[in-house]
C-alpha cells in the first residue's frame, strides 16, 4: 500500500532535491610539504648523476672498443735509418715481405711528407727529412679474424733486415683494456655511492613524514586499519616523487650528453673539439646508454619505494611496541 500522504498535492511545488556530492578522501600523507619538496630535489639531483655516470662510463668503454678495434686491425714496420742501406728499397722489400706471410690484407708505405706530418706537433712544420735521422714506417692491414704469426714475422724480418723492427701494438691495446675496466669499477663505485645515499635520504624524509603525521597514524590504528594501507599510502607517495625526480634526472643527462655531441659536430678541427676528442673520443652514447640511463630511472624509483615502505613498517612497529609497554616511553626519554 502506498500512503497518500507521502504523494504531493495537486497545486504544489516539490521540495528541491539535495544533491549528493563525493568528496575525494584526502591523502594521509600531505602531498606538498618541505619532506616532499627536499627530497624530490635530491632525486633530481642523484638521479642525474647516476644517469651521467652511466652514460660516461658506457662513452668512455665505447671509445676505448674502438680505438682497440682499430689498432688491432694494423700493425708498424720499423725501420731505423743506416747508412749501408737504400730506404727506399728496404721499405719495399718490408713491405713485400710482410705481405707474404698469412693474414695480411695490405700494406702502406708512409712517404716523406706524411712522416713530416706525424713529427710536425713537436719539431714544427718544414721539416727535412733526410736532415734527420728519423725511422720511416710501413702499415701492414691484417685479418682480425686470422692474423698472421706475429712471432714468425718478426723472427724473418730480424733475421732479414736486422733494421726493421715489428710493433704489433699489444701494449697499446692492453693499456685501454685496463683503461676500460678501471672505468667500469670506478663507476659502479660511483653508481653504488650515490645509491647508498639516496636510500639514507628516503629513510629520513621518510621518518620525517611519519613524524608530522603521527598522529593520524595512531587515530587508523585505533580505528582498526592495518599496517600494510598506511605503508601502501606512503609507498604511494613516494613512488610518484622518485618517479618525478628520476626522470627529471634522467632528461637533464640525455640532454647534457645530446648537448655536447651536437657541440663536438659543430666544432670539428677546433682546437677546443680536438682536446674534448683525445681525452674523452666521442661525446655520443649508443642505444645500450640510453637503456642503462633508462634503467637507471627505473632502480631509483624502485629503490625509493621500497625503502620508503620498509621504513614505514619499522616505525609503526615502534608505535606498537611503545603501545604494548609504555614504560619503554619513559626509558627512552632523556
Amino acid at each position: 500500500m502506498i500512503d497518500k500522504s507521502e504523494l504531493p498535492i495537486a497545486g504544489t511545488k516539490r521540495p528541491p532535491q539535495r544533491e549528493i556530492t563525493l568528496r575525494r578522501t584526502a591523502s594521509i600523507v600531505p602531498q606538498q610539504n618541505v619532506q616532499s619538496r627536499s627530497l624530490l630535489a635530491v632525486i633530481v639531483i642523484m638521479s642525474f648523476l647516476a644517469c651521467l655516470t652511466i652514460g660516461a662510463v658506457g662513452m668512455i668503454r665505447s671509445t676505448a672498443s674502438s680505438w682497440a678495434s682499430q689498432i688491432s686491425r694494423e700493425i708498424t714496420i720499423q725501420i731505423k735509418p743506416d747508412d749501408t742501406i737504400d730506404m727506399d728499397k728496404t721499405l719495399g722489400a718490408v713491405r713485400e715481405l710482410a705481405l707474404s706471410f698469412v693474414g695480411t690484407t695490405g700494406g702502406t708505405i708512409l712517404d716523406k711528407d706524411a712522416t713530416a706530418r706525424l713529427l710536425e706537433p713537436w719539431l714544427g712544420a718544414g721539416l727535412d727529412i733526410d736532415e734527420l735521422p728519423v725511422p720511416r714506417l710501413v702499415i701492414i692491414t691484417i685479418d682480425e679474424q686470422n692474423p698472421p704469426d706475429f712471432t714468425a714475422m718478426r723472427a724473418t724480418l730480424a733475421k732479414k733486415i736486422p733494421q726493421a723492427y715489428l710493433d704489433d701494438h699489444r701494449t697499446w691495446v692492453d693499456r685501454l683494456v685496463s683503461m676500460a675496466r678501471t672505468t667500469v669499477i670506478i663507476g659502479s663505485g660511483v653508481l653504488g655511492l650515490v645509491f647508498f645515499a639516496m636510500v639514507l635520504t628516503v629513510i629520513f624524509a621518510t621518518r620525517g613524514a611519519l613524524a608530522g603525521n603521527r598522529h593520524i597514524i595512531e587515530v587508523l590504528h585505533f580505528v582498526g586499519a592495518e599496517s600494510s594501507f598506511v605503508a601502501e599510502q606512503f609507498q604511494k607517495h613516494f613512488l610518484l616523487i622518485s618517479m618525478k625526480g628520476a626522470l627529471t634526472g634522467a632528461f637533464l643527462a640525455a640532454f647534457c650528453f645530446a648537448a655536447a655531441g651536437w657541440w663536438q659536430t659543430r666544432s670539428i678541427a677546433t682546437p677546443e673539439s680536438d682536446q674534448a676528442a683525445a681525452l674523452f673520443g666521442s661525446f655520443t652514447i649508443d642505444w645500450t646508454g640510453y637503456v642503462g640511463i633508462f634503467l637507471t630511472m627505473l632502480v631509483i624509483a624502485a629503490l625509493t619505494t621500497l625503502t620508503a615502505r620498509f621504513t614505514v613498517m619499522k616505525t609503526i612497529d615502534d608505535i606498537d611496541n611503545i603501545r604494548s609497554d609504555p614504560g619503554r616511553i619513559d626509558q627512552n626519554q632523556p
